[in-house]
């Protein structure tokens, strides 16, 4: 199937991919006067009393914003906020599909520091969290690093997060796989932007040495002999007397490519150790081929970004259930631990037997754990049992929970109905 013509196609015929709809009736007399006026004055007034009861009377428990400037969007760059939209609204329906939480996008004309941090601080208090998209760096450093100074809700930059925590299951799995120990493992990470930056400090947290690890930009290897690196490449400027891609991948366990098409070449990736670890995830193109580096390493530990090869690392096994546990303990922020949760869950999904309906979605007779099985595919539906409350209880257990969930047996069924509706 041509995807780009066709989706052109459905996208004239859809007129958007998301609509708002009543959850209320309003055909009578006594309808409107409970949804609208006069009777709405009273839970205006009660929220007045205290805002946290905005939660209670309100969508606003269930409400995501995704915000962008579309100056990062996908592979196509900066192509203003209005062309950012159909990306925007797809998220927008993911959010909905697989979380079942309600999302609205939101484009700001605007690429100044200061004009999308007061949008977004202005708007915080309609929403359960924001989800940043696609804003290129490194201002969404900055952008993020303000919004959680000034707003009391989840703030995510997913091109960072949601890119860290997939490839860190894959990570983990992908060790479990090799035989090999986080903690002794070298890793090169091709790229230098915001999702780069965001696994290399997650990769830290999981047990990678930051002395093991070495960061490559489009001038080669990020070291501290360089002068033209900013304080986010800095922070993993290695000592090592290399300079380019070739030589930090010598002996390297684990390849990350948030980057480009065809950089990685056959001749560096039979230069890694045994087992490598290979994550070429540039879209639409991988960093390397899938048959090529299949032909050039059959020891070969890969994935790529694509649904159409093994091993898709794709953000949507990550938001929109980290938002579902966010929202559901109304978290104030959303932080390392439970990133780390979310990582540590979808690894060990991976491991489970997996049900004969994704097998069906898919169109194939067996999955198993393993080099062509390295984490879970997007349409598991055990995702959002899985991932949400490993989130949700890692935003209790570390004390950023406004509303602390005390029966979990409990809240997981009510995901399972969530998901049988």
């Amino acid at each position: 199937m041509d995807y780009a013509k066709e989706s052109l196609r459905l996208h004239g015929e859809w007129k958007g991919k998301i609509e708002v709809t009543a959850r209320v009736p309003v055909e009578t007399k006594d309808d409107l006067s409970l949804a609208y006026t006069p009777g709405v004055a009273q839970p205006c007034m009660e929220i007045q009393k205290d805002l946290e009861k905005s939660y209670e009377l309100t969508r606003r428990w269930n409400l995501c914003a995704v915000i962008t400037d579309g100056s990062a969007v996908l592979g196509l760059g900066d192509i203003g906020p209005e062309a950012g939209m159909p990306v925007m609204e797809g998220k927008c329906a993911l959010f909905k599909a697989f979380g079942d939480v309600d999302a609205i996008p939101l484009c700001v004309r605007s690429k100044e520091v200061e004009d999308i941090v007061n949008t977004v601080r202005l708007l915080a208090g309609s929403f359960g969290g924001i989800n940043l998209e696609d804003i290129s760096a490194p201002r969404c450093f900055e952008i993020e690093r303000r919004l959680k100074e000034c707003c009391d809700i989840p703030i995510f930059h997913d091109d960072q997060h949601g890119t860290a925590i997939i490839s860190s299951a894959a990570l983990l799995n992908g060790a479990k796989i090799a035989g090999k120990e986080l903690d002794k493992m070298r890793v090169v990470v091709n790229g230098a932007g915001a999702a780069a930056i965001a696994c290399a400090r997650l990769f830290v947290e999981l047990g990678i040495r930051r002395e093991n690890m070495v960061l490559c930009d489009s001038h080669g290897a990020v070291t501290v002999y360089r002068e033209d690196i900013n304080p986010m490449k800095r922070e993993f400027a290695t000592t090592r007397r290399i300079t380019t891609l070739a030589e930090a991948l010598h002996d390297a366990d684990v390849f990350l490519g948030v980057s480009k098409a065809d950089t990685l070449t056959p001749e560096m990736l039979r230069t890694m150790s045994g087992n490598p670890i290979v994550m070429a995830l540039a879209n639409p193109d991988p960093e390397i081929a899938y048959d090529t580096a299949m032909l050039s390493r059959p020891d070969i530990i890969f994935a790529t970004g694509r649904s159409d090869y093994p091993n898709q690392v794709n953000n949507v096994l990550g938001f929109p259930y980290i938002f579902r546990g966010a929202l559901d303990v109304r978290a104030t922020k959303i932080n390392e631990e439970m990133k780390l949760a979310a990582a540590h869950a979808l690894a060990e999904l991976t491991r489970q037997p997996v049900p004969a309906m994704v097998l069906r979605a898919y169109g194939v007779e067996k999955l198993e754990f393993g080099r062509t099985y390295l984490i879970p595919k997007p349409l598991d539906p055990r995702l959002l049992c899985t991932v949400a409350p490993a989130v949700a209880r890692a935003a209790v257990e570390s004390g950023v929970a406004k509303k602390p969930i005390t029966d979990w047996e409990a809240y997981a069924e009510s995901l399972r109905k969530r998901y049988q509706e």
